[in-house]
């Protein structure tokens, strides 16, 4: 195979096409919904845990990046994670947020810190592994932005590293894992089959 063929390829396997995009989309109006939820039941559970050691709230955080790694995981295209994030922060921030715009800012944050674990992987390894290192990337990115706009620069260094901790923890397994098991789920309906996530249980069967 030549090199013009091999990134011939390569280009068109990064390009988008018009199924990527309204596929993104309805993936982030659905995170949306689910984000607008969570912005109740889960900020309870996270103000609980976070009266009981300060920090501890943290745990509640991954159902919030779900976007961006069920985004990345299913259309595996340069921008993906960043697009559903944002498109899921914009949804959850005009249904009704406590945030206001702030929800946005949170978006882009946690969508570029999954982004770029995609990105490390050259957009071509989507394993178990890379959707729980996704999870923390976006937990990362969350954990960063907060550091300035919610004020813990000034918290202590025991909030910041417990907090930090749990978010990751909370990445891993309600990000990461949960949307790496979602594609599986909606793999075997079917309902992927246009995407690379969709075509690869042929090729495990």
């Amino acid at each position: 195979m030549s090199s013009g063929t091999s990134t011939s390829k390569q280009t068109s396997r990064l390009q988008w096409r018009v199924i990527d995009i309204v596929t993104a989309a309805v993936l982030g109006v659905a995170c949306g919904l689910i984000f607008w939820v969570w912005n109740t039941v889960g900020y309870a559970g996270f103000k609980a845990f976070d009266a009981l050691t300060p920090g501890l709230g943290g745990l509640f955080t991954g159902v919030w990046f779900l976007g961006g790694v069920l985004g990345g995981l299913i259309i595996r295209k340069p921008g993906a994670a960043v697009f559903v994030e944002v498109i899921a922060a914009s949804v959850s921030a005009l249904i009704g947020s406590q945030w206001g715009i702030e929800t946005l800012y949170s978006g882009l944050a946690q969508g570029l810190g999954a982004e770029l674990v995609f990105l490390a992987f050259a957009y071509r390894r989507f394993s178990l592994t890379v959707a729980a290192l996704a999870g923390i990337g976006s937990a990362v990115g969350a954990f960063i932005l907060e550091l300035f706009t919610s004020g813990n620069l000034a918290m202590s260094l025991a909030f910041n590293v417990i907090y930090l901790v749990c978010m990751a923890i909370s990445g891993v397994v309600l990000a990461g894992v949960l949307s790496y098991w979602l594609v599986k789920a909606l793999a075997k309906t079917g309902a992927l089959d246009r995407f690379a996530a969709g075509r690869e249980r042929f090729q495990t069967a």
